[in-house]
């Protein structure tokens, strides 16, 4: 993986991208699919991503990423309530590499830390893909990723890290090669 900075980074944060091990976060906006994507590219071992049975988007595994499509577990609950006990009982499982869940409502404080405490006994990380303004405050970090203006044969985005308990927040301009799963630094224009 491959990462182009347009400034230096502290030391501290080297990489800022990379998910707290062993916590939940959370993306929202239009590309937070695109996100997760990256984020299994990322983390090795089986992917799973849980989503309510009537969510009419889903990855497909032969659209996917080399590498992922391969990983990639899908299951489909029928209720939040399954949905959520899915997602707990997968961040337990300790063979997960990732968890990817798209819970339909909030979460309430009590079921955000319970999936927080199931990451941290399963050593995974968890990534919820929530709608806008439905956030935890349970949650790790919070991403908002949304797709950005280009060229016509560009996919870039703009992800910006709006919550985050041990650190600090920030906003990047990336474009990212779904084929690769290579993301690089925009630059901002010059006038």
């Amino acid at each position: 993986m491959k990462i182009l900075r347009d400034r230096p980074l502290s030391t501290a944060m080297t990489d800022p991208f990379s998910l707290a091990p062993a916590r939940v976060l959370e993306a929202e906006g239009a590309g937070r699919n695109t996100f997760a994507l990256f984020q299994a590219s990322r983390h090795p071992g089986p992917l799973f991503w849980i989503l309510p049975q009537h969510e009419p988007l889903r990855p497909m595994a032969r659209g996917l990423p080399a590498g992922i499509g391969e990983r990639l577990h899908l299951i489909e609950t029928r209720s939040e309530t399954d949905l959520l006990w899915a997602i707990e009982e997968t961040l337990r499982a300790r063979p997960s590499g990732l968890v990817i869940g798209e819970p339909a409502k909030p979460l309430s404080l009590t079921a955000g830390r319970r999936l927080q405490l199931a990451a941290e006994a399963g050593q995974t990380t968890g990534l919820l893909l929530i709608r806008e303004g439905q956030g935890c405050n349970a949650a790790e970090t919070r991403w908002k990723c949304d797709p950005a203006a280009g060229p016509a044969d560009s996919t870039r985005h703009q992800w910006s890290l709006n919550k985050n308990k041990s650190g600090t927040l920030g906003l990047w301009a990336v474009q990212w090669d779904g084929a690769t799963t290579a993301c690089h630094m925009v630059s901002e224009a010059g006038q």
